[in-house]
């Protein structure tokens, strides 16, 4: 896994308003990162919990306490004007 292009699309999920493309994406660095990279990158493999826990893993083990708790959400709130996916 490629933890620079992870970081970079990451980041722009969470800095992005509106619909989040690689050409957005490519875009917002000004071109330094091509929209067909982000595309090769995220088309490349099915990534999986395991693959989410070796990137945060790191983070964990530095603020882990015994008496914490990881709590995980993924929960999508629903928009008035949006239709449920059937």
């Amino acid at each position: 896994m490629d933890k620079e292009q992870l970081e970079l699309y990451t980041d722009y999920l969470l800095s992005t308003f509106g619909y989040a493309t690689a050409t957005g994406l490519s875009r917002m660095v000004d071109g330094q990162v091509g929209h067909d990279q982000i595309t090769r990158f995220l088309s490349g493999k099915e990534f999986t919990s395991k693959d989410l826990w070796i990137v945060v893993k790191p983070t964990v083990r530095e603020v882990e306490q015994d008496d914490g708790v990881l709590i995980s959400d993924d929960t999508i709130q629903e928009k008035p004007y949006t239709d449920e996916t059937k």
